[in-house]
């Protein structure tokens, strides 16, 4: 089971090659929300004189880079260390772990350099070690003036990365129904769910209770320190627009130039999200199938149609695999991520049609991060374990089972399945979840850039304005690109481009509001 959230750079690349959760924990205030979770729920936010010389005086051994599973070492100028951080930031002086960065340096050019710009290209769960280089190219222009750096987050990747079951228990998990229709689908369905938890729980140990969104915002603030920055620059995209929103909250003051794009809601919760993202990949769909000449209401239709015949019998595929209707849902979604890979859906719609689901497996595959020998990649694991620590609400069968046919008007695709999502993804968890909504609101911070896309799948339009006004008056200033595909920057406006680096390289803040179509 993979929850749809990745930012596009993770999943287009898959197309191109194969093929958010909430926020901060109660305190019993009127609107829900408080300033961290649970494992730092009672800290104030730390200036650098209260913590301990160990930390803020770290000198980082930058060295070559190590090549990562998801690719060969980077060349050129790029970086790589480790900076020690808290395993739990409410003992500062007590245990700590490694986070893995990566950087390069500012080239020269335009102007002096402007400091660091950190990275984090969504998930929760992606690693932008083994990003951040691919990325260069898209920010050449920011890379004059800023060094570009990026690292793995806590229970990601190269730091404490999680990996909750192998190889083969994935494979074997792909055969359980996420959308049961029966009693016997729905028992193997939370069994394999608890069972996924309780693998997460003896991978990462002590650490699974200190992963969450706050405890991250509180390592880049140390990293900032130690990097030498006054200020933290940032380009948060997709769920790093989340991280960048609690940054915000928890160290107003230390706020630079902040971009975050693919925009989070910080006002839903894990029901609200589920029901954004089925309505946001809903709607990309219907425009996929405008593109084709067909009829959304039809096109839909046909779709669901396939579905059920492949839940009823899966389809061979050339790999000797079948595809079952969880992985023809996952092969669907991924090429929605980039209106560049419609085309490749038209091509796998047609052939499952036609009884072959082999392209449909691949789109699924690249998902799922498995590669032609059958190892996955553990981006979904470090996902859950990060969501579900971060994620307070969580809905049971019973209460879930109520909620599907309004999951099913908004989506008939994809309705079932994230409805599902929310009872299974963190059934019978190990930890406490530790808010129902992220509290964001930075009074006193600097502008931030807040940047939505009217077709973007993962991450809805609406909610980019949710979040311009949560971070409050003079924080949160709106820029609206009419595009399709998760994530706006890079995806070919210049506007928005233009915009973004006015804003990064010379502090100009564009009109609340304006609009790049």
């Amino acid at each position: 089971m993979a929850r749809f959230g990745r930012w596009t750079a993770l999943a287009a690349a898959a197309v191109l090659m194969a093929g958010c959760s909430g926020g901060s924990a109660e305190d019993g205030s009127d609107d829900g929300k408080t300033d961290t979770g649970a494992s730092s729920a009672t800290s104030p936010s730390r200036t650098s004189s209260e913590l301990p010389a160990s930390l803020t005086s770290q000198k980082l051994d930058w060295g070559r880079c190590k090549a990562t599973s998801d690719g060969p070492a980077p060349g050129g100028d790029w970086q790589c260390a480790t900076v020690k951080t808290p395993l739990d930031w409410n003992k500062p002086d007590g245990e700590t772990i490694g986070l893995a960065l990566i950087r390069s340096k500012s080239t020269g050019g335009q102007g002096e350099r402007i400091g660091s710009l950190l990275f984090n290209f969504g998930g929760p769960g992606g690693s932008g070690v083994s990003m951040m280089p691919s990325y260069a190219d898209i920010t050449s222009s920011l890379h004059e003036r800023y060094d570009l750096v990026s690292w793995d987050p806590r229970g990601v990747g190269a730091s404490e990365g999680v990996r909750c079951r192998g190889d083969k228990a994935i494979q074997a998990s792909e055969s359980v129904d996420a959308t049961p229709d029966d009693a016997a689908e729905e028992t193997a369905y939370l069994k394999d769910a608890a069972d996924f938890g309780a693998g997460c729980e003896k991978a990462a140990g002590k650490l699974l209770a200190h992963v969450s969104t706050t405890d991250t915002a509180r390592d880049m603030d140390l990293m900032r320190q130690i990097l030498g920055d006054k200020k933290t620059h940032y380009f948060g995209i997709s769920y790093g627009t989340e991280l960048g929103g609690v940054y915000a909250h928890l160290f107003p003051e230390n706020v630079g130039r902040l971009v975050l794009d693919a925009v989070v809601d910080p006002s839903a919760d894990a029901v609200g999200h589920a029901k954004n993202q089925a309505r946001g990949f809903q709607r990309a769909l219907d425009n996929y199938l405008k593109s084709t000449d067909q009829d959304p209401k039809e096109g839909t239709q046909k779709i669901v149609d396939l579905l059920k015949r492949i839940d009823a019998k899966p389809l061979p595929t050339s790999s000797g695999r079948e595809l079952t209707q969880t992985l023809a849902i996952t092969g669907i979604v991924l090429p929605l991520y980039s209106e560049q890979s419609w085309p490749t859906l038209t091509s796998a719609l047609d052939a499952a049609d036609n009884g072959d689901g082999s392209e449909l497996l691949a789109l699924a595959d690249g998902y799922n991060e498995r590669d032609a020998s059958g190892r996955y990649g553990t981006t979904t694991h470090s996902q859950r374990v990060i969501s579900c620590l971060d994620q307070k609400q969580r809905p049971t069968a019973e209460e879930t089972k109520k909620l599907l046919p309004e999951f099913r008007r908004i989506s008939p695709v994809f309705g079932d399945f994230l409805g599902w999502d929310t009872a299974g993804w963190c059934h019978n968890w190990p930890v406490e979840g530790q808010f129902d909504t992220p509290e964001v609101s930075a009074p006193g911070a600097d502008p931030v850039l807040v940047v939505g896309n009217t077709g973007d799948p993962a991450t809805p339009y609406e909610g980019a304005k949710k979040m311009a006004d949560e971070l409050g008056d003079d924080v949160g200033v709106e820029l609206t690109w009419k595009g399709e595909g998760h994530g706006a920057y890079g995806s070919g406006s210049d506007c928005v481009d233009s915009t973004v680096n006015a804003y990064l390289l010379k502090g100009t803040v564009p009109d609340d509001g304006k609009v790049c179509s």
